[in-house]
């Protein structure tokens, strides 16, 4: 499959991996998605297989960029259809009714699990919130306050120790204002019988919770979280433009969508800074893309370490090529705004929100963003949930067939006859039936972590 009328090399439908269309002498570019992704380190032949053994990146360090806009939107969607969903007294909106349970720091960990096992509650454990400064403790903050403001949760349990750096009269100060109905707080060290006072508290919760019932929201409301993990050559031909074909449809509807994975972008950011709405939102956008930059530097390390093994292995060569399949979920549509770190999806549209690739800590991220669900392609296949429904689309129809307990949509039916607009239809249908209840596989399978992003001191 060739993918551009300009690209020398083709796609094996088999495998994923790249063959050169023509002859490709050694320091030329070589051109997927009609845009370099490397550069050949020896004399590559007609039909060779073109991969790490005879690729390299052209990646370099900082760049200059130059805005220049090009709009190129969806057309608005005249009927905005609905989903039943929760209505909150603060006027958000939740797609499923949870109690969770916030750990203020990872030495409650435990705690937070035989209280979640006795109440039918979610925890979220991590080893955060002690011995962090500056920086890192901030983030840490910023994380948790996302998770607990998050509307799926109809209640929330912040569970603390007492002693931590992150008690819980600082991550107050944090969280701000708050609905004592919906938000009660634990210090271990404060009682007795911390088990017992834990389940006595989600009880109540649990009573708060059950005043909310399912009610007709315009699915404009609706955010979605957009991220790939174990992507292989398929994932910028079928899962990933998929992605980007629902959440333009999203946005058309005057939904909001979030692009993550910093690092995976390198290589194809222009492609999104075309596309920045405002001189100030291109302003941003580079400096989300050189502040990584930066940040790999500063520990010594190359910004081109990627693709991953499992990356190489299904067939992608350099990161230009994992970018440039992974920006594809962001579609066509403008970026309305750059979000860092515990900063909340606020403007419809297409967001672009700091972070790396790494699957937990991206989609720990998005859900502290506000996503109510997050759409995650794979080549590979990973058992990977957030704390919110986790729809994974494979890449092709033999890893949908083989980890069926994993995977809840084949996007490789695109290698199949199924076309892109038949399939946009049947996503956009099965996010709204998991907006109103339908469980995903994550949530099937118990499997919803988080991980917060650290870069700094530990004491």
């Amino acid at each position: 499959m060739q993918i551009h009328p300009i690209d020398n090399v083709e796609v094996n439908i088999e495998n994923g991996h790249k063959f050169a269309l023509s002859d490709i002498r050694k320091g030329e570019s070589v051109i997927k998605y009609g845009f370099p992704i490397g550069v050949a380190t020896e004399d590559i032949k007609k039909g060779d297989h073109v991969h790490t053994h005879n690729v390299k990146t052209g990646l370099g360090e900082l760049l200059t960029y130059t805005y220049a806009p090009h709009f190129n939107d969806p057309a608005k969607e005249t009927e905005i259809p609905t989903f039943m969903g929760y209505r909150r007294p603060d006027g958000k909106v939740g797609i499923r009714n949870d109690i969770w349970i916030i750990n203020t720091v990872g030495c409650v960990n435990k705690t937070a699990e035989r209280i979640a096992t006795a109440t039918g509650s979610l925890c979220l454990p991590h080893p955060f919130g002690c011995s962090q400064l500056g920086g890192d403790q901030e983030i840490t903050q910023k994380t948790l306050r996302g998770l607990v403001n998050h509307p799926n949760a109809g209640g929330v349990l912040v569970l603390g120790l007492g002693c931590e750096n992150n008690h819980i009269a600082l991550f107050k100060e944090v969280l701000g204002e708050y609905n004592p109905d919906r938000v009660k707080f634990l210090n271990a060290q404060d009682v007795e019988d911390e088990h017992a006072e834990g389940i006595r508290l989600v009880e109540e919760l649990k009573a708060y919770a059950a005043t909310f019932k399912r009610e007709p929201i315009p699915v404009s409301e609706l955010k979605v979280g957009l991220k790939c993990g174990g992507s292989d050559g398929y994932s910028g031909i079928t899962a990933n433009p998929l992605v980007g074909r629902f959440s333009d449809k999203l946005i058309a509807c005057g939904g909001t969508s979030v692009l993550t994975e910093v690092p995976e972008m390198f290589g194809a950011e222009t492609l999104l800074m075309d596309r920045c709405e405002s001189r100030e939102v291109f302003d941003k956008t580079v400096l989300l893309i050189n502040n990584f930059k930066e940040y790999f530097t500063r520990h010594n390390q190359v910004i081109y370490e990627n693709p991953s093994p499992g990356n190489k292995a299904g067939g992608i060569t350099t990161l230009e090529e994992k970018s440039l399949g992974c920006v594809q979920k962001g579609g066509s549509s403008r970026v309305v705004d750059v979000l860092d770190y515990g900063d909340f999806l606020e403007k419809p549209g297409l967001n672009l929100l700091n972070g790396p690739g790494n699957d937990m800590v991206a989609v720990t991220n998005l859900t502290a963003a506000g996503a109510h669900i997050i759409l995650f392609t794979t080549g590979r296949g990973t058992p990977l949930g957030a704390p919110v429904p986790t729809i994974k689309l494979a890449t092709n129809s033999a890893l949908a067939k083989k980890k069926a307990g994993w995977i809840d949509f084949d996007a490789g039916r695109l290698l199949s006859g199924t076309s892109m607009d038949e399939l946009t239809e049947d996503l956009f249908r099965y996010v709204i039936s998991v907006a109103e209840g339908e469980e995903t596989k994550n949530e099937k399978n118990g499997y919803r972590e988080i991980s917060i992003f650290k870069d700094g001191v530990t004491l």
